[in-house]
């Protein structure tokens, strides 16, 4: 048998050896913390020394301008922007003035609202990140489904409006209503 040579396992040639860093604050030692919000970087004298940085460092996207483009509401250039829910197009004028732009789904895809029919069914994002589709006359109507609706009207119950569900077994329409149990199988 062959010994095995203990000078790779020394203290300072370990390969577990973890290496600290130093708060920029008061020179204590930073660790990892961890929150609900994610992980980060904090100083071991907390409280005393309230030092903290985040572990990942994201890139912040810079506000991009549309040449050629004016606000609807003040006049001055739109911008594309990142948001809590994504990226959107919004004035540069904010916080003076607070005009943003969605993307407007296509005339053809449009579906109208079967509670209210004075809207039409929009895909909306959760906070959560989740997508859903809701109508476009939110607060007064809030009629929700978690699937893309399809124009179509239901043969069983007659509610004018079907759901488009994938599923292993493939695609399928659906009525979205809780009491209709209508089911087919999309060609």
């Amino acid at each position: 048998m062959s010994k095995i040579d203990q000078q790779l396992f020394g203290v300072k040639a370990h390969a577990l050896e973890k290496e600290y860093e130093q708060c920029p604050l008061c020179g204590g030692e930073l660790s990892i913390k961890h929150s609900k919000h994610g992980s980060f970087l904090g100083c071991n004298q907390y409280p005393t020394c309230e030092y903290s940085r985040p572990l990942v460092q994201h890139e912040a996207m810079e506000a991009q301008v549309i040449t050629g483009s004016s606000c609807p509401d003040c006049g001055h250039e739109l911008a594309v922007k990142s948001g809590r829910y994504g990226m959107f197009i919004g004035c540069t004028q904010y916080p003076q003035c607070q005009h943003i732009e969605k993307a407007q789904a296509t005339i053809a895809n449009q579906v109208d609202c079967p509670i209210c029919s004075k809207g039409h069914m929009e895909q909306r994002t959760s906070r959560f990140g989740k997508s859903f589709f809701s109508c476009s006359s939110y607060p007064k109507c809030k009629f929700i489904v978690n699937y893309p609706p399809v124009a179509k009207s239901c043969p069983d119950c007659g509610f004018a409006m079907l759901v488009e569900r994938k599923t292993a077994a493939g695609n399928r329409l659906e009525c979205p209503q809780k009491s209709c149990k209508y089911k087919c199988k999309v060609d």
